[in-house]
C-alpha cells in the first residue's frame, strides 16, 4: 500500500471550500532557474519523482510501464547542457508522461486495451517526438481507459484511493496529482482531459481543436478528438502545449495562439458567461454548488461582469439549446467516426472489446451518410451561434466535473459539463480552484477558438485572484 497506509485515505493537507490548490502537485518551470543556477538539476528533479512513483505507485496505478533507464540518461543529458548555459528547448529536462494511446518508439502502446498487448511502435508520436526533440525527459505510459474510450481501469484517485481519478486520461491525472511528474499528456474526445484532471487537484488544458498534433495518437473521432495537457501548475501545463505547437505543428491548421515559455501576463476578464447546462439541476450536489458560487460571488465582486440564463435572453436561449439532445448528437458523430478502424476491432477481437464499442460500431453501421452531413451541419449551426453570442465577452465558466470523484471505479465519472467545450472544439481549462470535503473539482473557463493564449491569461488571473499561484 502507498503513502498513507489505508486506501481511501486523503493525501496532503486539503481543505473544503473555493480558493484552495493540491499540495502534493510539482513544478518543472518553478526549478529551472535552479538548474540555470546550480543549485538542482534535471537529473536530481528526477530522481525526486521517482522516489515519489516508489511509493505511491503501488496504490495509485498511473503507470503502464516506466523507462527509468532512458529517463536517467535523458535528465542527465539535459543536465549537461543546462551546466553549458545551453539548454535545447523550453522543456529540456522535464519529466514527463505519455498517455498509452500515443506512440512511443521504445516503449509498448497498449490502448488500455489487450487487442494490443505487447504491441510496439517503430516511431513516436508526432507530440512525443517534439518532446524529445526538445530535451524533454519521457518517465514512462500512463494508464488509459480502453482505447481511451473505455469506462473504467485499475488506476485510483491519487487523493482518496477508493474513488476514480476520471478517465480517459486516469494515469496521466493521477500521476501529476500524486506529484509523481509535473506534467502529462492526455486526449479528450468528450471530456478526458478535463475531468481528470479535475478530480485529481490539476490543471487540464483542452485547445482549440486541430491545434496540437494528433499525429501517432490512436484515432476515435477525427471532429472531437483533441490532445491534452495536465499539469500541476498553470506554467507547466501551459510550457508543454506551447514547446509542442511549435516543435511539431498540427499539419493544416494554426500553431497555438500565444505559445511562448511563459504563460502569458495575467488579463482580468471583463465579461464571462456563465453556463449552467443541464447537469446543474441533475448531478450537482449543494456543497459543490456552494464552492461554484462563491467563486462567482469572488468574481463579482472583482468587478467582473457575470452574465447568465438569470439576467441575459441571449445566453438564456444557448442553454436551451444546449440541453437539449446536443449531447446525444455528439456521440452520433463520434460513433460514425469510430468506423474505422473500430469496426475490423469489432469483427476480429470482438470479445476483447467492452459493451460500448459494440453499440457504437452498430449505431454508425446503421447511420446513411445523409444523418451524418445533418449532424456536421447541426454542430456548424451551434459552433456559429456560440461564436456570435461570446462576441461580448471574454469566456465562458461552467463546472469541469459535477463535483469531486465519484467512490468506486466502476466507471470515471459524468461527461455531461465537458462535452459542450468539445464538441464547439473551443479551448478550455480546469483550473483546480474548489475543494468539497477535501476533494478538488474543477472550475472549467472556455473562450473563443483560436483565441487560446488570451485564454489562458485570464486562466493566469483566475489563478493568481483565486487561489494566490
Amino acid at each position: 500500500m502507498g503513502e498513507g497506509g489505508q486506501g481511501g485515505q486523503h493525501h496532503g493537507q486539503l481543505r473544503s471550500g473555493a480558493f484552495a490548490h493540491n499540495p502534493n502537485v510539482v513544478s518543472f518551470s518553478h526549478s529551472l532557474p535552479d538548474f540555470l543556477s546550480g543549485r538542482d538539476t534535471p537529473r536530481a528533479f528526477l530522481e525526486r519523482c521517482l522516489e515519489k512513483i516508489a511509493t505511491r505507485e503501488p496504490e495509485v496505478k498511473a503507470f503502464v510501464v516506466l523507462n527509468v533507464e532512458a529517463a536517467c540518461a535523458a535528465a542527465d543529458a539535459a543536465g549537461a547542457r543546462y551546466r553549458a548555459g545551453k539548454p535545447l528547448s523550453m522543456v529540456d529536462g522535464c519529466p514527463i508522461g505519455i498517455k498509452d494511446i500515443m506512440d512511443t518508439r521504445d516503449m509498448p502502446t497498449q490502448m488500455g486495451s489487450p487487442v494490443y498487448a505487447g504491441w510496439q511502435p517503430r516511431y513516436d508520436a508526432a507530440c512525443v517526438q517534439a518532446l524529445r526533440l526538445g530535451g524533454a525527459v519521457i518517465v514512462g505510459k500512463t494508464v488509459t481507459t480502453a482505447f481511451a474510450c473505455g469506462a473504467t481501469n485499475a488506476t485510483a484517485n491519487p487523493l482518496d484511493s477508493r474513488r476514480t481519478p476520471g478517465g480517459s486520461s486516469s494515469g496521466s491525472a493521477a500521476a501529476v496529482g500524486a506529484g509523481m511528474l509535473p506534467v502529462a499528456l492526455g486526449t479528450q474526445t468528450q471530456g478526458s482531459t478535463l475531468r481528470p484532471a479535475s478530480f485529481c487537484g490539476a490543471v487540464g488544458f483542452k485547445p482549440t481543436h486541430g491545434v496540437l498534433t494528433i499525429q501517432g495518437v490512436h484515432p476515435i473521432s477525427v471532429s472531437h478528438d483533441h490532445l491534452g495537457v495536465i499539469g500541476g501548475t498553470l506554467k507547466d501545463t501551459w510550457r508543454i502545449a506551447s514547446h509542442i505547437s511549435l516543435a511539431n505543428g498540427s499539419p493544416g491548421q494554426p500553431f497555438l495562439q500565444g505559445a511562448a515559455t511563459e504563460p502569458p501576463p495575467a488579463v482580468k476578464p471583463r465579461r464571462l458567461l456563465r453556463l449552467y447546462t443541464k447537469g446543474w439541476e441533475k448531478e450537482v450536489e449543494p456543497e459543490t454548488r456552494a464552492a461554484f458560487e462563491a467563486i462567482v460571488q469572488r468574481l463579482t465582486g472583482a468587478g467582473v461582469t457575470i452574465a447568465s440564463r438569470e439576467n441575459d435572453p441571449e445566453v438564456a436561449g444557448l442553454e436551451s439549446a444546449l440541453d437539449g439532445d446536443f449531447v446525444e448528437r455528439s456521440l452520433e458523430i463520434t460513433a460514425y467516426e469510430m468506423k474505422w478502424p473500430y469496426e475490423q476491432y469489432v469483427a476480429d477481437h470482438g470479445d476483447l472489446l467492452e459493451k460500448r464499442v459494440h453499440d457504437r460500431i452498430a449505431q454508425a453501421i446503421s447511420m446513411t451518410p445523409a444523418h451524418y452531413e445533418n449532424l456536421l451541419a447541426e454542430k456548424a449551426a451551434m459552433k456559429e451561434r456560440v461564436r456570435r453570442i461570446m462576441q461580448g465577452a471574454d469566456g465562458m465558466i461552467t463546472l469541469a466535473a459535477s463535483g469531486p470523484a465519484p467512490i468506486g471505479h466502476g466507471n470515471t465519472g459524468s461527461r455531461t459539463f465537458l462535452t459542450y467545450a468539445t464538441f464547439l472544439g473551443i479551448p478550455a481549462f480546469s483550473l483546480p480552484l474548489m475543494w468539497v470535503e477535501g476533494l478538488p473539482v474543477g472550475l472549467q473557463l472556455m473562450g473563443h477558438a483560436g483565441r487560446d493564449g488570451k485564454l489562458c491569461a485570464i486562466a493566469h488571473w483566475l489563478m493568481r485572484e483565486l487561489a494566490g499561484v
